[in-house]
């Protein structure tokens, strides 16, 4: 017997039953967005690989053991991108719109692919909704991104259920002093860090501070800190960002091992973190990164910008139970039609119903069958109501209204003023 065909690991479906979740996220996060002027950009899931390695850094995690890379027919070696910065940041490059000092307000969904070992909450392709600010170096566009991300929280019921870390890496300058003093630091007590973590310590040393293992955090109690080693421009630029935090009361924890691991980033790191996902704590983050453009051959450009994980937030939208009743039904009224006549005559009825009511979720019972199966069909699409069309309503020309969630007789609506009745009754229901 053949092997059956299946999805790649890490890779998965999204089925009807999980896509009306997926939309409401994806749509309540497109609506926040264009409200707050931000405008969206769609790039390729594929690049040539050494965007990656000249953006994300050839020693970090991602690029020495995550990435999806293959030749093309050309001998081109591509990669499926890993994340979106790089990508969003050769778009605007090759088009030239932050050319001039051209303020962008960029966003974009979209898969990202790791091949990381899959759990829940972390697989191989997943999805991500990411925003890129060029053009602005103040702490109040960084503080817009943060509050923008804190009203999502609200507006999706899950405000109490996440915690914002913040921290600041400082200019590249300040950054490589404070590197030159943790591996001294770390060097000195290499025997005690795990495995990784001295490997980390030749590659990118920033990255031992996000370890998991308890031997080496407890090293990194008395490890020299990034606050000490910021610079006059940056301590300000955070202190701008915490004043406007706390004027708007939006709540935060200093995290000075919080450093992201990408190598683009400075000054602004953040990280909306939860406890309601077990290890996948991590549901949006970002920084600043004022250095990436001009790293990949553009003219000096700020930069700042932050991604969210859909799969995440669509888990803890299903853990914390926070999904609005209308998502979990897909239809509002069903059409039952008995009859080649009475089919007829409902096709062209639902038809002038939709063209009345456009946001009406009407669907009309299709392959025909009997009394008892046509509503065992409407009962389980879930719809609020009932239409019936047989040879009794054609002969009055009216339809049959029967309420199936609820109290209420059945009664008959004359054809021109069923729309109306339905603009009522499933505005009320």
């Amino acid at each position: 017997m053949s092997k059956s065909l299946q999805a790649i690991r890490g890779m998965n479906d999204i089925l009807p039953e999980q896509t009306p979740l997926w939309r409401y996220f994806e749509g309540t996060v497109a609506r926040l967005l264009d409200n707050y002027g931000y405008k969206q950009i769609r790039m390729p899931i594929v690049e040539f690989t050494e965007l990656f390695k000249r953006s994300i850094g050839e020693v970090t995690d991602i690029v020495e053991k995550e990435m999806y890379t293959f030749e093309d027919r050309n001998g081109d070696s591509l990669t499926l991108r890993p994340e979106g910065t790089a990508a969003c940041v050769r778009a605007v490059l090759e088009h030239g719109i932050t050319g001039g000092g051209q303020v962008q307000k960029l966003w974009y969904i979209g898969p990202m692919f790791r091949h990381e070992r899959p759990q829940k909450g972390r697989y191989r392709q997943f999805h991500q909704i990411g925003l890129e600010v060029f053009n602005l170096d103040g702490p109040d566009i960084d503080a817009e991104l943060i509050i923008m991300t804190w009203r999502l929280w609200g507006e999706l019921g899950i405000r109490d259920a996440v915690k914002l870390e913040l921290n600041s890496l400082g200019t590249s300058e300040a950054r490589g002093r404070y590197r030159e003093a943790l591996v001294e630091y770390l060097s000195a007590h290499h025997d005690k860090l795990d495995e990784d973590s001295q490997r980390r310590l030749k590659t990118n040393p920033l990255r031992v501070l996000d370890t998991k293992n308890a031997d080496t955090q407890a090293v990194l109690v008395d490890a020299p800190k990034m606050a000490d080693y910021l610079d006059d421009e940056s301590r300000a630029h955070f202190e701008g960002l915490k004043a406007r935090l706390d004027a708007v009361g939006i709540p935060y924890v200093l995290n000075p091992k919080l450093v992201r691991g990408l190598d683009y980033y400075s000054k602004t790191v953040f990280e909306w973190v939860t406890d309601k996902l077990g290890a996948q704590g991590t549901v949006c983050a970002g920084g600043r990164y004022d250095g990436l453009v001009e790293q990949m051959g553009g003219k000096p450009t700020p930069g700042v910008g932050f991604a969210m994980g859909i799969e995440r937030l669509v888990l803890m939208l299903e853990t914390l139970e926070q999904i609005p009743e209308e998502i979990s039904r897909q239809v509002d009224v069903y059409l039952c039609a008995f009859g080649e006549e009475a089919e007829l005559a409902g096709l062209a009825l639902a038809e002038r119903v939709r063209d009345q009511l456009p946001n009406l979720r009407l669907q009309v019972n299709a392959g025909a069958g009997s009394f008892k199966s046509q509503f065992k069909k409407a009962d389980k699409s879930g719809a609020l109501y009932a239409l019936i069309l047989g040879d009794d309503e054609m002969a009055q020309q009216v339809v049959g209204f029967k309420p199936l969630r609820g109290q209420g007789e059945q009664q008959s609506i004359a054809w021109d003023a069923l729309a109306a009745h339905l603009a009522t009754c499933v505005v009320q229901g």
